[in-house]
């Protein structure tokens, strides 16, 4: 193998295996609105955006309701939280499931 393609395989790992590891699971102890929650992680919370998830914020129509239907789906249950970005507030945005069920399926 040549030294191009073994640099090239090697920064496709440190790109993909950083990504592989990363999931953590944490107690749900709080619901922000019905596309983003609170997350205890290593004895402090962390506020979590759901991928793919958007919802109406809590003051426009239906935005109680679909902070209700989160609360009801995460609420006081541990999670496994799989990041993918940090959004512009420096929320993580992840993956997220609950006894098995993704909060939303990557395309």
């Amino acid at each position: 193998m040549n030294r191009n393609a073994l640099a090239l395989v090697l920064v496709g790992c440190l790109l993909v295996l950083p990504a592989l590891g990363w999931a953590w699971s944490g107690k749900v102890v709080g619901v922000i609105d019905g596309d983003s929650i609170t997350v205890l992680h290593d004895g402090r919370q962390e506020q979590i955006r759901l991928w793919g998830i958007d919802c109406p914020e809590k003051n426009q129509d239906f935005g109680t309701k679909a902070k209700h239907a989160t609360s009801i789906l995460v609420f006081v249950k541990v999670v496994e939280v799989d990041p993918v970005t940090t959004d512009r507030y420096g929320r993580t945005v992840a993956f997220v499931r609950v006894g098995g069920i993704p909060s939303s399926t990557r395309s």
